[in-house]
């Protein structure tokens, strides 16, 4: 058996052992990164570690992460969110099915101002999941609108995982929001069909509302939505019209948030120390799961198995659409497991090359692979919003969770064969913009 056969079953069987343990991941990767070097290299080995890790500590792009992360929290802080769902609320519940369409439209925007999928699932499903049980909702139906719609956060831009897409590949991070906004959009669409047909065939599981919501009212809500969408222009406006890089971008939609929970008259003590403590909590785990894969993925690469695997998959003589097929099929199957971003950075150093020796679009694919990465979200066993939206509805089985993603998953499914099928739906709006 050779060199590189033993490495590869060595770090990746290391790895899910130690996740299988309860090991954080961006330890289990350090670790593993760490005992693999000093087995092959001895001390002198830990350098490429030292050295992964401070090449991504210098990238200026890593501070939109955090920056992004703030934008998140401080509108899960305040009351925007509440409000904007109020206007969602009285305009599409008169609608059988409404409430669900409405909340998919919610977790969209929050998308839009967030860029990650736990703010936009646990706001959406705090502020949802209490009127469409009150109107009679089944619990299948709630769970499968919020689960769905709140993973579209790391797709829908500003996401923190395609500006990581864009920083290990090299390519226009402005043209991945453009593609992951249409693709996102694309499969939003889906889940709006799916929930009005089913709304058609079952009446009683998604109902509309009972009272009448007057004209006059539903236009004095739309007040609610003047300051959210005045932060979406001044993150994505700036983006797609060349104005900002993504982090001048979040800078600028960092300050946008605090002047309107300034004007709102939120902001205070309590929301300052509740935001920046929330915010480097979740920063650190992302960096640490940043910094750990960096080492992982520098030993590996080091030993010869980066090259090893790319050799293995380029050197078949398989269809490039098989190859390409398979190596979406193994990040769907990680995202059963593994977090986004150890995925990304485990994977991309490995396929990347080979897509470009394909001659496939690396936008396109880069937007392939994050839409995997969002189902990867939803499915069995690990899926992060399966427990989030346990966490919101503890009395819920996760036997009913799981069954009530599976149609999303399948809607999410047949939204990327078609996208992959038809590469315009994504690439149309990268290929008008200007982008940084």
């Amino acid at each position: 058996m050779s060199h590189e056969v033993l490495l590869t079953i060595g770090m990746f069987g290391g790895l899910v052992l130690a996740i299988m343990l309860g090991v954080s991941l961006g330890f289990a990767m350090g670790g593993i990164a760490v005992i693999s070097a000093l087995i092959m290299w001895g001390p002198g080995g830990l350098m490429p570690i030292v050295a992964g890790v401070f090449n991504y500590m210098w990238m200026l792009l890593l501070a939109a992460v955090p920056l992004f992360i703030f934008i998140g929290v401080a509108l899960s802080k305040s009351k925007i969110a509440e409000d904007m769902y109020e206007t969602f609320y009285l305009w599409s519940g008169s609608l059988r099915g409404g409430l669900a369409v409405g909340s998919c439209g919610f977790a969209a925007a929050l998308s839009a101002m967030t860029g990650n999928c736990s703010a936009s699932t646990v706001t959406t499903g705090l502020v949802g999941i209490p009127p469409m049980r009150q109107k009679g909702y089944q619990d299948s139906i709630i769970f499968g609108t919020i689960g769905s719609a709140g993973t579209l956060g790391i797709l829908i831009p500003p996401s923190i995982t395609l500006i990581v897409i864009g920083m290990m590949t090299g390519q226009s991070i402005g043209k991945l929001f453009a593609g992951g906004l249409t693709a996102g959009l694309f499969i939003l669409l889906g889940f709006i069909l799916y929930i009005l047909v089913l709304a058609w065939i079952k009446p009683e599981a998604c109902p509309a509302l009972d009272e009448a919501v007057s004209f006059r009212r539903k236009i004095r809500s739309l007040a609610a939505v003047i300051l959210p969408i005045l932060i979406m222009i001044a993150i994505l406006g700036t983006i797609f019209l060349g104005i900002a890089t993504p982090t001048e971008a979040a800078s600028v939609g960092a300050i946008a948030v605090v002047l309107a929970v300034i004007i709102r008259g939120e902001f205070n003590w309590k929301f300052i120390k509740e935001v920046s403590y929330s915010t480097a909590t979740i920063t650190g785990m992302v960096l640490w799961i940043m910094f750990g894969a960096s080492g992982f993925v520098a030993v590996y690469s080091g030993g010869g198995g980066v090259y090893f695997v790319q050799d293995l998959l380029s050197g078949t003589e398989m269809n490039p659409w098989m190859l390409f097929i398979m190596m979406n099929l193994f990040v769907f199957i990680l995202g059963m497991f593994l977090d986004p971003m150890g995925i990304i950075l485990l994977c991309l150093p490995i396929f990347y090359p080979i897509i470009l020796e394909l001659k496939f679009d690396p936008i396109w694919f880069g937007v392939i692979f994050q839409i995997n990465l969002c189902m990867g979200y939803l499915t069995p066993p690990f899926g992060y919003n399966l427990f989030y939206i346990k966490s919101l509805a503890p009395e819920a089985e996760m036997k009913l969770i799981y069954k009530s993603v599976l149609p999303f998953i399948a809607i999410m499914l047949v939204c990327t064969i078609i996208m992959i099928l038809f590469p315009d739906i994504i690439l149309f709006l990268p290929k008008i913009l200007v982008t940084n």
